[in-house]
């Protein structure tokens, strides 16, 4: 089944992939064309068996080959004011229009298509094909296929992560969190408040330690990782919160997510451990108040950043192929650094423009899908 890049991209864009949704459809599809070239795919199922990431090696299954990765899942089109189908490709003004064309079933279509190139190619050493699930809401689908690749395929010496950059090679992002937390109060009537625990009260404990701490941070000198990125500091963020049950009772709940966003020069950790330990100690207080009171969190399991490599193969390769020298960081996070933290070489290049995602009516530029399979083409040619 040999189709064009552009075949591929409609045929996944159709499939409404949304992360609150399964995307077993998508995965058929996929590993049914991957069979059609004479190449076995392995699954990687969520907890819930309605979700899969997929992977293939193409070629001899040795070490030294290439990864192209990229994520299945897309964002929700619901209350966008879209002017087309989303989940078809319209071709339009130079652009492709449609819910992932940008990000990042464009690329997932381009790293298809060099499944037929690369074998016609009579490569040496291997092509791999990983696409996960679940990126969009944390990139929770990569680690779990990652760890079952070095369980069954030869390791590759590096990994492109084909997130839009304007086919720019990205070496650095910042790494993320998110804490869900739960202030536990004690009910009474307002009149009565020194009597109750105000949870909503007690937040505002916490909102106060984030504006401290975000103070505290811009006042920094960055380290010199730190300082490429925009901003160039750690930064604490609350966007949303929810408690309360009357004008005139002390809230007995309120919850709020806790997020923090950090350069690939900064130590995500040590942010962690001192959030942990003002929560520890706001809990013990409120238990004196009252024995129904308190602090409960729980931390997702976060995405890495990626650090710029010394002498990394991956950014060697790029920059090699497409003579961009230029530094380019990016502050939102991608897959590439759970590559990193499991020991790739990685780098994140991907046509399209970042500004496009999510959007209604998301687009990629024609010129630049196509830039990008050229790219890939010159990627594979290294393999023979």
């Amino acid at each position: 089944m040999i189709l064009t890049a552009r075949e591929i991209m409609e045929k996944l864009v159709a499939f409404p992939t949304v992360s609150r949704d399964p995307n077993l459809d998508l995965v058929d599809w996929v590993e049914d064309y991957l069979a059609s070239h004479g190449v076995p795919a392995r699954r990687v199922y969520d907890a819930t068996g309605k979700k899969a990431a997929l992977y293939a090696n193409v070629g001899p299954e040795v070490a030294g080959g290439i990864v192209l990765s990229g994520h299945t899942d897309v964002v929700p089109v619901d209350g966008q004011d879209w002017t087309m189908d989303p989940f078809a490709v319209t071709e339009k003004d130079g652009r492709y229009y449609g819910r992932g064309t940008c990000d990042m079933k464009g690329f997932d279509a381009l790293a298809l298509a060099m499944v037929p190139y690369a074998l016609s190619r009579g490569i040496t050493r291997p092509l791999q094909i990983a696409l996960s699930y679940d990126e969009e809401v944390g990139c929770i689908g990569a680690p779990p296929m990652i760890d079952d690749m070095l369980t069954h395929l030869p390791r590759a010496a590096a990994a492109i992560i084909g997130e839009p950059s304007m086919l720019r090679p990205v070496t650095g992002h910042n790494a993320s969190s998110i804490t869900d937390v739960h202030i536990h109060g004690y009910e009474v009537h307002s009149s009565k408040l020194p009597q109750g625990v105000s949870a909503i009260h007690e937040a505002g404990r916490v909102l106060g330690w984030v504006n401290d701490l975000n103070d505290k941070l811009m006042a920094e000198t960055p380290d010199p990782v730190s300082a490429m990125f925009d901003p160039p500091h750690t930064t604490a963020h609350v966007g949303l919160i929810a408690g309360g049950t009357a004008h005139n009772i002390t809230a007995r709940d309120c919850t709020f997510k806790l997020g923090f966003r950090v350069p690939a020069g900064d130590d995500l950790e040590r942010h962690e451990a001192a959030l942990s330990a003002f929560l520890t100690k706001l809990n013990a207080t409120l238990r004196t108040r009252h024995p129904d009171a308190g602090v409960t969190w729980k931390r997702n399991p976060g995405v890495p950043a990626l650090k710029p490599e010394t002498d990394g193969v991956a950014e060697a390769l790029i920059r090699s192929l497409t003579g961009d020298n230029g530094t380019h960081v990016v502050t939102y996070g991608t897959e590439a650094g759970q590559f990193q933290e499991r020991g790739y070489s990685a780098v994140v290049c991907g046509p399209g423009d970042i500004a496009q995602a999510h959007q209604p009516d998301e687009w990629i530029d024609k010129a630049q899908f196509h830039a990008g399979e050229d790219l890939l083409k010159r990627v594979i040619d290294t393999l023979i």
